[in-house]
């Protein structure tokens, strides 16, 4: 008996607002913070008394930040929040309200955006995060989506990217590179699928690497304990677009330079796997790969004892600013780091 094929509700069986009800029905708000959410014009937030309003949005574009040929929609979904609340912990934050929207093509159904809005729910569970509001619209490019995070934090805590001081230690949490073999192990197959439409995928040995890329998580649990460590970073932000990038735009917002020691940079064990695999540079996909969202930041030097305990690597210190940005090789060998991470309008940056 042949398979019976998956619903497809086209769009314009729901019309607009229709489509808006199915996909925020239930949607309960936990936050004390969220008074009003989807339902009217604006939501309305209330925030806690004496504590700052941190806003940040992130545009995610079919063909240039994801392929649907590989990206499930609910991993996609998932993402969309993550990527956002990361910026929010990147400050030093705590995120508190999402709002989404997007564009979407008459090739979608109901049920693939009732995908991707399971995702953005999971996230926003995981989170503690309530989804308050946003947009739809029909698009004639396939899908976007725009999310916005709101979150809250004591002016005092607030971390930016320009307190960097020179002899801070840098610091980063997690491992590097990951994110990007992942992606390029869903390229190597995506190609071998299009010459061998028969051919049969496993890609058990990816697990990790492949999760890192579809599903990265962002490092609430290393703010959590750098707060109860009573350590607040002197700058920080979240590696996005690559950690060659992230630390020279610490280093030029604060005025100062860095020497980094490239063998203390941390690389999972799959990484390198992979990395050798491809004949491609563990390193370079380190540096230069992006999407790792871990936290990358400074803390004074008397605080080396306090990050070694919670586990978090130190991979250099910052200079005087007439010291450059350096990485410096086991050999002694000073080379100056470039931003070769992820640029919006040239793709890799060659600066």
């Amino acid at each position: 008996m042949a398979e019976s094929k998956p619903v497809r509700t086209p769009l314009s069986e729901l019309g607009e607002f229709g489509l808006i009800r199915r996909l925020t029905e239930g949607i309960e708000l936990k936050q004390p913070t969220s008074l009003k959410g989807v339902g009217d014009d604006c939501a309305v937030l209330r925030p806690p008394s004496g504590q700052e309003v941190l806003v940040t949005t992130d545009l995610l574009l079919e063909g240039i930040h994801f392929d649907l040929s590989y990206v499930p929609l609910r991993h996609l979904g998932y993402k969309a929040v993550a990527v956002n609340v990361s910026d929010i912990y990147a400050m030093n934050g705590t995120p508190a309200q999402v709002t989404v929207s997007i564009g979407v093509s008459q090739r979608f159904s109901v049920e693939d955006l009732e995908e991707l809005y399971y995702g953005i729910r999971a996230a926003c569970q995981f989170y503690d995060v309530d989804l308050v509001g946003g947009d739809t619209s029909a698009s004639l490019t396939g899908l976007s989506i725009s999310v916005t995070a709101i979150g809250y934090a004591p002016k005092d805590a607030i971390c930016y990217r320009s307190g960097a001081q020179v002899n801070d230690l840098v610091c980063v949490t997690g491992n590097y590179g990951a994110a990007f073999m992942g992606l390029q192990v869903l390229e190597r197959e995506k190609k071998v699928l299009k010459d061998h439409p028969e051919a049969t995928l496993d890609l058990k040995q990816y697990t990790y690497v492949l999760q890192r890329h579809l599903q990265p998580q962002a490092r609430r649990d290393a703010v959590e304990m750098l707060r109860e460590a009573g350590l607040k970073p002197n700058a920080m932000m979240d590696v996005s677009d690559g950690l060659s990038s992230e630390i020279l735009h610490i280093c030029h917002a604060s005025g100062v330079g860095a020497r980094i020691y490239p063998e203390r940079i941390p690389i999972d064990q799959q990484t390198l796997s992979v990395c050798e695999e491809m004949g491609m540079d563990p390193l370079t996909a380190a540096l230069n790969g992006g999407e790792d969202y871990e936290l990358l930041f400074t803390v004074p030097l008397a605080a080396q004892k306090k990050v070694d305990d919670m586990g978090i690597n130190t991979i250099g210190y910052i200079a005087k600013p007439e010291a450059g940005v350096v990485a410096v090789t086991s050999d002694g060998s000073e080379v100056p780091i470039r931003a070769q991470g992820w640029n919006a309008f040239g793709g890799k940056d060659a600066k």
